[in-house]
């Protein structure tokens, strides 16, 4: 058998296997990605040297630490309160909640934010003898909806800015233009007009709720100093090959060492085993499987019968390729697919002769806002429906859809006409 046909043959295996045993995602990655370089597809240092991005890999893994410590700093917290005690009605202040959650979602990974945000709105639906349900769906939607804004809000995300070199500030304009960030924004407020309309009914005054006082502004400050220094991070690293990384984490090790000597909110040792490994180790293992299918010349026949399917029309290619993430990212994981779809949008572009950006921006609004159309498009929602079930709220794949699909459909054909409008 040629290494080519070994290497889909795995790929295709281990992403069955993120659709039914999702549980077992990093272990499914990493060895498939051990099985490549077992079977020659590609060497160990190949692999583990040059198919991995350490840069993406440090600087998700460094915002992890400053994220969790942001958490526990109990900011985002106190303000979540503060919003809900000044908001004049119970809609405003689950709206406001929602919000809140996205864009705190700019900066901290979705499932984060919502075991963050998540007691607020049970306090709130238990004072006021209402159901939390679509509220904490309205919460997860929304977190998922603004991780794609920043470069640091979600893996995706990260990977993006990786493989097109772009700064911090690069999602808020990219080559004299209007970027990202403004898209997700235009799509946020789309889809804060669908929570609207599911809300309607709770116009009641919403019920004092207990203010949380904040333990340190710490590791908010160190927040500000991480987007302040990937601001500069095109200036000392064009090709994103390094600085990101090792600046994320050179500002993780200072909070971990100011954690262990000044905050005492519990052992450093805790702090680290709650960190999310499953992702890390996840990302690392799809690296390899993505960069065996890409040596392999798949991706180049895939990008061949796209280029061919829409024949040159730069409209048609960005709408089949925003479809096929959305579809695709409704049930599955969306890092594998968008590593595996970013070269192929790359190629596409260049044979058809459309703006890069065009396609890669819609294919990064296509794979992070699919995952609202399922309870297990996203790992948010499923920690949704979990804290739901266990307060006693079984929610229906109908039911979560009967939000998801609205807000879906909003947010991503508001954020695309705003992409297509600036880019095509």
């Amino acid at each position: 058998m040629t290494p080519a046909w070994i290497s889909l043959i795995v790929f295709v295996l281990c992403y069955a296997l993120f659709v039914f045993l999702p549980t077992r995602r990093s272990w499914t990655a990493c060895i498939g990605g051990l099985l490549l370089v077992a079977t020659g597809v590609l060497g160990w240092r190949d692999a583990f040297l040059v198919k991995i991005s350490w840069n993406v890999m440090g600087l998700f893994f460094g915002t992890l630490i400053l994220a969790e410590m942001f958490l526990m700093s109990r900011v985002p917290a106190m303000l979540a309160e503060w919003l809900v005690d000044r908001s004049k009605s119970t809609r405003v202040a689950m709206l406001a909640l929602c919000t809140l959650a996205g864009v705190i979602s700019m900066f901290v990974e979705n499932v984060a934010v919502v075991l963050l945000v998540a007691p607020v709105a049970l306090s709130l639906a238990e004072k006021l003898k209402i159901s939390p349900v679509s509220l904490l769906i309205g919460i997860a939607v929304s977190s998922n909806l603004q991780g794609t804004a920043t470069m640091i809000g979600d893996p995706p995300s990260m990977i993006l800015a990786g493989y097109m070199r772009m700064g911090f500030w690069d999602f808020f304009a990219y080559q004299g233009k209007l970027g990202i960030f403004f898209a997700v924004q235009v799509g946020a407020i789309a889809s804060l007009v669908v929570l609207a309309f599911v809300f309607r009914r709770y116009s009641s005054k919403p019920s004092h709720i207990r203010q949380e006082k904040a333990r340190s502004w710490v590791p908010a400050i160190l927040l500000g100093c991480l987007i302040l220094g990937l601001s500069f991070a095109t200036v000392f690293d064009p090709a994103f090959a390094w600085f990101a990384g090792i600046y994320t984490l050179s500002l993780s090790a200072i909070a971990l060492v100011w954690y262990r000597l000044y905050a005492r909110w519990g052992s450093t040792r805790k702090l680290v085993t709650t960190l999310d490994w499953e992702t890390t180790f996840f990302l690392i293992g799809v690296f390899v499987l993505v960069g065996g299918l890409s040596d392999s010349g798949w991706m180049d026949r895939l990008s061949g019968f796209m280029a061919g399917s829409v024949g040159g029309n730069a409209a048609l290619a960005f709408t089949m390729i925003v479809v096929f993430a959305v579809i695709v990212s409704g049930f599955v994981d969306n890092v594998p697919f968008l590593l595996v779809m970013i070269p192929v949008a790359q190629k596409v572009a260049d044979q058809i002769h459309a703006p890069v950006p065009l396609l890669m921006f819609g294919l990064l609004i296509g794979a992070c806002l699919g995952g609202n159309l399922t309870p297990i498009g996203a790992s948010a929602n499923v920690v949704t429906l979990g804290i739901l079930k266990k307060h006693g709220y079984a929610v229906s794949f109908r039911e979560f859809m009967g939000i998801g699909i609205p807000f879906t459909v909003a947010a991503v054909l508001s954020a695309c006409a705003f992409v297509w409008w600036i880019w095509g």
